[in-house]
């Protein structure tokens, strides 16, 4: 059986918050022991929080590109500025709508940047993502002892909604890959492969919400990690075999 625990009480973080003493002393407030075969996710935004990927918009200058995509995207052309410093490229255009791939590869909308829940502070900011999610994951991964999935929610260009996915990971199979193995009736699996990472995303985002839960983290309980630790970054489906790039 799969328990998803979430994590209460941690409240806001800010820059330079130690974010695995935070989650720590969460764990105990709730009363969690950790076990064998537990994960933890935590959302992007407390990483982003905790590492200070806060832009102020009144520092940012626009340029001619950032100009002419917010004229037809009817956004901010500050805030286009700022998808454009963080993207490889820009891959859609059209009005309430900025698609691009971000510098670690995810096509995402916004490029990740993010103005909900970022907490108070003067004039009007965005939040990035973080610089390394897999990096932050495996030095919470090495503090806290436990897989770490970093999550962030993402839109899907064929069904309508957000699920949460893995943007960075440590500890565990951020990607299972099952070819080679048997089907029940024998035949062999030839491109099977288990995004786990974000299957634990999505679950545990049923606990962490979308709004104004206020709760960023969560512990997965009872999810079989079996084979060797892979990053989030081996989810990101190279550019070369991107069908639809």
């Amino acid at each position: 059986m799969i328990e998803i625990v979430p994590l209460t009480g941690i409240g806001e973080v800010r820059p330079g918050d130690d974010l695995a003493d935070i989650l720590h002393v969460a764990l105990d407030r709730c009363g969690i022991e950790p076990h064998a075969g537990d994960l933890l996710v935590v959302t992007q935004k407390i990483v982003s929080k905790a590492e200070g990927r806060f832009m102020s918009l009144a520092d940012v200058e626009p340029g001619e590109e950032a100009q002419r995509l917010a004229d037809i995207t009817r956004k901010d052309a500050r805030l286009v500025q700022l998808v454009l410093d963080e993207s490889s490229a820009i891959l859609r255009a059209v009005p309430h709508v900025l698609i691009a791939r971000h510098r670690l590869g995810h096509v995402m909308a916004n490029a990740g940047i993010d103005r909900s829940n970022i907490g108070a502070g003067e004039g009007d900011r965005a939040l990035l993502l973080p610089v390394d999610p897999d990096g932050t994951a495996s030095q919470l991964h090495a503090r806290l002892g436990l897989p770490v999935v970093i999550s962030d929610s993402f839109g899907r260009p064929w069904r309508m909604g957000v699920v949460a996915v893995a943007i960075g990971a440590a500890g565990l199979p951020a990607l299972q890959d099952r070819r080679g193995e048997l089907d029940r009736d024998g035949r062999t699996l030839e491109v099977t492969q288990v995004a786990l990472a974000d299957i634990v995303a999505t679950a545990a985002c049923r606990a962490t919400g979308e709004g104004a839960e206020g709760i960023p983290a969560a512990l997965v309980r009872g999810c079989p990690l079996t084979g060797p630790a892979r990053p989030a970054a081996d989810l990101v489906r190279p550019v070369h075999e991107d069908l639809f790039a």
